[in-house]
Parts: structure tokens; C-alpha cells; sequence
């Protein structure tokens, strides 16, 4: 069988080429099944154009794009939702612990929360309850103090942390007056106890936070001095006429104007508040809670 064969060849001058038949290998022929793939669309200037009628081609170059709509509603922008503060947070964070130490005054019947506030002459009403201090109960009181105090007063000073380095002699330091006191009083011949359950637990919660977070430390730091300043001249001078007939303690005795030691210690704690996320404030607010916690099972003391 010969793989040779003839066609002829459709050409604009094809008149002159009607006489003349190209042999093209078998091989070579294009099947009729792939010409109908193809037609003729126009003939210009002699030359006939061959496009491939696939629909997708078509439609990629010929459908245009569809306008955007004229009469589109407008976009409404939905409005900026601003966090509610929390009372006192326009002033800082030791304002903020002062509202959560009135809720506290409030439910408990007690004023640990105010330094302004002033106590009435011979008010004897501590804790919502009428109390009579017994010595026994004093000393542990004290005892317990000295060790809060002491823990306290230790972690700022060997602290590397530099928050705690604003607090360092600020003037309120009360365990160096304590210490002064207890020795009195076993000169007078009353037995020192060793401190107790309240005391201890409260220190041994101070140096475990100190280790975990500086900002909740130093709530407690300032609360402890807060309260005392605020509400621990009622119990000096109840204790001191009730029990030891007139005699002011050194642990109620400061050099200095007072007011404006613990004004110094609250812009610096307010000042490192502003550095602080809103996470760590609300925790704070909850160790301001724990801190009257403590303090005032060692304040029950003098009762017991």
C-alpha cells in the first residue's frame, strides 16, 4: 500500500496553482474529525482566517464586564463601643482599690478605706461589733503585725525587681517601731508569743506573690499601709488607754507628715499602674479584697 497520496491545496491564487498536484505523506494528512473543530470566519485582503470556534474563547473576549449597580445602598458603619471605666480608673489604680475598700467598709460596718475619714470620740464599734481588747490578744496583734510588716518591708529592700525600688524607704516602715514596742513591753514583764496562724499565713502568701507578680504584690503592699494609717489609730488609742494606761507605741508614731508620705507612695503606684493591662488592674482589685482579708483576721486578735 502506498503511503503517498495527492490533495490539492485551496489558495488565493489557486488559478495558477489549479495545474499543480503536491504529494503529502499520509502521515501528514489532518483527519476530517479535527477540521470540523474549525471554520471559516472572513477573508481579507485574499488571506483566509482560521479561529477556533471553542465557546470559552468567545466568551472571554467578548462578553463585557458588568457594571457596578448605580443605586447601591449605603454602608453603615457600625459605631465605636468604648469600654466603661471602672470607678475611680480616671485617677489611677490606688483610687480604684480605695472604691473596692468603701464597698468593703459598707458590707463589713468598718472604715478601712478613707484616710479623710474621721473617727468620732469614744467610738468602740470595730468590725459592726462592740469590742473590749485584752492584752493577750494585743500582743499576738502585734506579733502578727511585726512579721506582715517585716516580710514586707524585706522584699522591697532585697528585691532586684526595679518596681520595688520606688518603694523603698517611703517613711512608713513600721517594723523597726514595732520591734522597739515588743521589747518594751517584755521589759514590763508581759510575755512575747511567737506569731500565729494569721500572721504567718499572711506572710507566707506576701513572698509567694512577690515572685509571681510585681503589680499584685504592690497592691498589698499599699494596703497594708493604707489601712493602717486610715483605720489603725482607732485601735492605738483604744488599746493604748484600755491597756496601757496612756502610752503612745512607736507603731503608731512616723516621722513626718503622714498625709503626704502616703501621697508619695500613691502617685508612684499610680504612675506603674498606667504601665499596666486591664487584666492585671482587675486582679488587683481582687488582692485588694484578700489584703483586708488577712489583715483583719490579724486585727481580730486583740478580741480573741
Amino acid at each position: 500500500m502506498s503511503l503517498m497520496g495527492t490533495t490539492t491545496l485551496r489558495h488565493p491564487h489557486h488559478h495558477l496553482l489549479a495545474r499543480l498536484s503536491v504529494p503529502i505523506p499520509l502521515s501528514l494528512r489532518i483527519p476530517g474529525n479535527m477540521m470540523n473543530q474549525y471554520k471559516r470566519k472572513e477573508i481579507r485582503n485574499g488571506r483566509a482566517l482560521i479561529q477556533c470556534c471553542s465557546d470559552s474563547a468567545t466568551a472571554s473576549t467578548s462578553s463585557p464586564s458588568s457594571p457596578a449597580p448605580e443605586n447601591a445602598p449605603p454602608v453603615i458603619r457600625r459605631r465605636k463601643r468604648y469600654r466603661r471605666q471602672y470607678p475611680g480608673e480616671s485617677k489611677g489604680i490606688t483610687e480604684e482599690m480605695r472604691f473596692v475598700a468603701m464597698r468593703l467598709r459598707n458590707a463589713n460596718n468598718q472604715d478601712p478605706s478613707s484616710e479623710d475619714d474621721k473617727e468620732e470620740e469614744g467610738n468602740d464599734d470595730v468590725g459592726g461589733v462592740m469590742w473590749q481588747p485584752i492584752m493577750d490578744g494585743f500582743l499576738k496583734y502585734l506579733v502578727d503585725s511585726k512579721l506582715v510588716f517585716n516580710t514586707v518591708e524585706r522584699i522591697v529592700d532585697e528585691s532586684n525587681h526595679v518596681a520595688y525600688a520606688y518603694f523603698r524607704k517611703t517613711g512608713l516602715e513600721r517594723s523597726e517601731g514595732l520591734g522597739k514596742d515588743l521589747e518594751w513591753l517584755s521589759q514590763q514583764g508581759f510575755v512575747i508569743p511567737k506569731p500565729g496562724s494569721p500572721g504567718v499565713s499572711y506572710a507566707k502568701y506576701l513572698e509567694e506573690l512577690a515572685e509571681k507578680s510585681a503589680p499584685l504584690f504592690l497592691c498589698h503592699f499599699y494596703n497594708i499601709y493604707f489601712a493602717h494609717v486610715a483605720g489603725g489609730q482607732v485601735i492605738a488609742r483604744q488599746a493604748s488607754e484600755k491597756l496601757l494606761e496612756g502610752r503612745e507605741l512607736e507603731f503608731y508614731r512616723w516621722e513626718g507628715d503622714v498625709p503626704e508620705l502616703m501621697k508619695d507612695v500613691r502617685e508612684k503606684l499610680n504612675m506603674l499602674g498606667e504601665h499596666w493591662i486591664r487584666d492585671e488592674k482587675n486582679k488587683c482589685l481582687k488582692e485588694t479584697t484578700k489584703s483586708f482579708r488577712f489583715l483583719g483576721q490579724i486585727v481580730r486578735l486583740i478580741i480573741l
